[in-house]
């Protein structure tokens, strides 16, 4: 049995679950979610005050998405009631960020400002890092929703790839950049 999906969720205060057939809704003082479960082997319940999450057989594709279905309703659970966010870092001479209404507005050297429409429920701020050392430029990406934030923090990441020999480009605030070596003299 899965590890994952033998797991019950438990639900935090001010947070309703309610499931009707296959489409479990969830809401929290953040807002409110809602999916439906596309395998016709698993089956969600509430049980005192926990979400649990059954499959009726053993083959593998009710397997597979017994430990997903799980963790989507986990993170739906979780996300209602404490944002998602990821972070990124801007680095690069004369690369700014900012948020404009719904748009986020990349100037990361291309010869045109690159605009991002924000989906519905994702929330981006841009800001300074505080380190003193690192001159560094902050986008803060956080929403209820942990597939829609993540996936747009890819879309912006992706738009300015690190470069391996100043670390110049878009990347994650906890990813580790590798630097190539430049050129070295061949004289001693």
């Amino acid at each position: 049995m899965s590890r994952v999906g033998r797991a019950p969720i438990a639900i935090p205060e001010k947070v309703t679950v309610d499931i009707s057939g296959q489409t479990v809704s969830v809401k929290g003082p953040l807002g409110s979610l809602s999916r439906k479960i596309e395998s016709k082997y698993i089956t969600a319940k509430t049980e005192n005050g926990h979400v649990i999450v059954e499959r009726s057989s053993e083959i593998k594709e009710a397997k597979s998405a017994h430990g997903l279905y799980r963790q989507l309703i986990a993170n739906m659970v979780e996300g209602v009631a404490k944002p998602f966010s990821k972070t990124l870092v801007v680095s690069g001479v004369g690369y700014r960020a900012a948020v404009q209404g719904n748009k986020l507005v990349l100037n990361i050297g291309y010869s045109h400002p690159v605009e991002l429409v924000l989906p519905e429920g994702v929330k981006a701020e841009a800001k300074e890092s505080d380190d003193k050392d690192k001159k560094a430029l902050l986008v803060i990406i956080s929403g209820i929703d942990k597939e829609a934030v993540g996936q747009f923090a890819a879309t912006v990441k992706s738009k300015r790839p690190v470069e391996p020999y100043h670390g110049y480009g878009i990347h994650y605030s906890d990813e580790v950049v590798i630097r190539k070596e430049g050129k070295t003299s061949g004289k001693k």
